[in-house]
């Protein structure tokens, strides 16, 4: 089961979904758990903490859960 990340904005970035989906508790930490761990968006796998979310992505972290944007 997917849970839904809620934005109000027209994205946000995966460093910021982080934080926002509880997965790390500052945004400086972002960078560090990227480095240490699989992060798939819409199946693929990307590591960069400035990469775009907006409504309909699906981000996937093996171990922690699976998230889908809303807005």
């Amino acid at each position: 089961m997917n849970e839904e990340i809620k934005i109000d904005t027209e994205y946000i970035t995966l460093g910021q979904f982080l934080k926002l989906a509880d997965v790390i508790q500052s945004g400086g930490m972002a960078k560090w758990f990227l480095s240490e761990h699989d992060v798939f968006i819409n199946g693929e796998q990307d590591q960069r903490r400035g990469r775009k979310l907006r409504s309909g992505d699906q981000v996937s972290i093996p171990g922690l859960g699976e998230f889908v944007i809303k807005q």
